[in-house]
């Protein structure tokens, strides 16, 4: 019976992964897509990273004169003002700047009002990216794409994306870079015949190191071309369908395209030096920070050349320590396809969890178990999803992203402690990145700025291997259960030494609870006022703050409570999506 099973879940996967090919041969080649337009009066920063004792560049934009002259900035760490500014506003662009502390590894957040209006943004001051991942993509690197390269990247610092996937960049999987007498030429086509500049690639390295952004090189860890002979890869080094190597095993793609991918041996030493060293070159050639590295999840009864039967995740873990010592200053990540070889990965030298999300974990309490899982696995690592989104309505039309199925999702992710994968040129609805029939309306794009502001200036109580789950007993209308119910809430608790953070979404009017909500019928969840509860708590409570990305523009709020016998009796200002409400312990 396991073996039946396994074979359905095998088979099952890759005919999900096959389905990104048939969605290849449905789009035709479109223009590059318009970067984002941001809001008429908004705060922007000057990087989505700052190093410790870095200055912070902020601007306030408006098209008219504000009706006031000066504004106060108030800077705050969780919810303590540690800092404030008052500025003279101007008519078009007012600027300043902040030294943030310079403790590491510490999210913030700026908070003023202009003209009866709040604005607020984020700042995180990390020397390491790793710590709190948002991860981005790009995957246009025509010469068109070039031209709009500076505001596609400024766009993603306002979310501040601090990481990106550069996808489907290279020239063959084998050997990425295309060369002339050793020498890198100026474009060269993808697998798919799309156009590959080479400087755009290099304006978007540069332009997004400068904003802080580390750029990771996407290729997979074990594929070439049909051809690849010739350049160096011997049938030794692949993986064969049977024992006796008569059959390769292939990934197949359309017949137009270059080639389908042929899979190598990932733990072949001989391979690990061939593939490590073409990556080794595209680092010489173009100033990549790092390199994300892809696989194709299970492939049934495979074997080497010498008829051995191949295990191809227990090779993981040996080909990134590999690659890490060719390279020690270069960032790895390994994409996990639905957690297949992530307990391997959990050893290994990789900045952070990576996990693309499909079928087997489709419910919302599947993704805090990917993320809790990973952090098991790693010792604490953060874990970024990639979780594509209104999946086979983007198969079907072109539209929008439904607004309430994006929120309910990345609520769930965020307060697990990951990120989401969802941000570049577009917003991601498919696997094959550059598929971009739907579109975020600016109600979303707003609602998005929020979130990830939120993310990022609540950080150090979100992310973070200090922080343990703690059982939560609790009594309310509408009832909080501890899993995802429709008609009710779903809550959670973490603790630290000093404090409890409790999570409560909303899935009192939740359709489904199928977190890709992938016919975009997700129904908004009616936001509740004045959310009663009583909690039990036996530690002494010295303050209870909140926090919400539907309220305040994310800025921290105080919450009336009374502690009696045990218990703590408390109402949440409001709930529409997602609170975080946080109770502050005597020492």
């Amino acid at each position: 019976m396991k073996s039946k099973l396994r074979t359905t879940a095998v088979s099952a996967l890759i005919l999900t992964v096959l389905g990104m090919f048939i969605l290849y041969l449905s789009i035709s080649p479109k223009p590059s897509p318009e970067p984002q337009k941001r809001m008429a009066a908004q705060l922007e920063i000057n990087k989505a990273r700052f190093d410790p004792g870095e200055t912070a560049a902020f601007s306030y934009q408006s098209g008219r004169r504000p009706k006031q002259r000066t504004a106060v900035i108030r800077y705050y760490h969780l919810d303590k003002q540690i800092d404030s500014q008052t500025i003279a506003l101007k008519k078009g662009k007012t600027e300043w700047n902040w030294v943030p502390p310079t403790d590491d590894f510490k999210g913030y957040l700026a908070e003023t009002r202009i003209d009866g209006k709040r604005h607020t943004i984020a700042i995180d001051v990390s020397s390491d990216w790793s710590r709190f991942p948002r991860y981005g993509f790009l995957s246009d690197f025509s010469a068109q794409a070039g031209t709009q390269s500076s505001e596609i990247i400024k766009d993603l610092n306002r979310y501040h994306v601090n990481g990106l996937q550069f996808y489907d960049w290279h020239y063959k999987h084998h050997d990425p870079l295309k060369k002339a007498g050793g020498t890198m030429q100026d474009s060269w086509q993808d697998i798919a015949g799309r156009q590959v500049s080479a400087e755009t690639l290099k304006r978007y390295i540069e332009q997004a190191q400068s904003h802080g952004m580390k750029t990771m090189a996407y290729n997979l860890l074990y594929g070439s071309f049909e051809d690849a002979g010739p350049d160096g890869v011997k049938d030794e080094w692949r993986v064969y369908k049977d024992p006796r190597h008569e059959t390769q095993d292939l990934h197949p793609l359309p017949k137009e395209w270059q080639s389908d991918v042929y899979l190598l041996d990932s733990g072949n030493r001989e391979w690990q030096d061939y593939i490590i060293g073409r990556q080794n070159e595209v680092y010489s050639a173009l100033p990549f920070d790092g390199w994300h590295i892809d696989q194709l999840g299970p492939r049934g009864e495979v074997y080497d050349y010498a008829g051995k039967q191949l295990q191809l995740e227990e090779g993981f873990d040996e080909f990134l320590h590999h690659a890490k010592s060719k390279a020690p200053e270069k960032s790895l990540v390994l994409n996990a396809v639905n957690q297949y070889g992530q307990k391997q990965t959990g050893t290994a030298p990789v900045d952070f969890m990576y996990t693309e999300v499909w079928d087997e974990y489709k419910e919302y309490g599947d993704l805090k178990r990917i993320i809790d899982e990973n952090a098991d696995y790693s010792g604490g690592k953060s874990t970024v999803l990639a979780a594509y989104m209104n999946y086979h309505l983007s198969k079907q039309q072109e539209g929008l992203f439904n607004t309430p199925g994006i929120l309910l999702a990345n609520s769930v992710i965020f307060s697990a402690g990951g990120a989401h994968l969802e941000l570049g040129e577009h917003m991601l609805s498919s696997e094959y990145f550059p598929h971009d029939n739907l579109q975020a309306d600016g109600g979303l794009k707003e609602k998005l700025t929020v979130y990830y502001d939120f993310l990022t200036a609540y950080q150090n109580l979100l992310r973070g291997s200090s922080m343990k789950e703690t059982p939560l007993d609790i009594q309310s209308s509408p009832a909080v259960r501890n899993k995802p119910e429709k008609g009710s809430i779903w809550g959670f608790s973490k603790s630290s030494n000093e404090r409890r953070m409790l999570h409560f979404i909303n899935f009192t009017k939740a359709n489904s609870l199928e977190w890709r909500d992938t016919g975009g019928t997700q129904a908004e969840p009616g936001k509740l006022e004045r959310f009663e509860m009583t909690i039990k708590e036996s530690r002494p409570v010295r303050k209870i703050w909140a926090a919400s990305p539907d309220s305040r523009k994310a800025a921290p709020v105080p919450v009336h409570f009374t502690q009696k016998d045990g218990e703590v009796k408390l109402t949440l200002p409001s709930l529409n999506y997602w609170t975080m409400a946080i109770f502050e312990f005597e020492q």
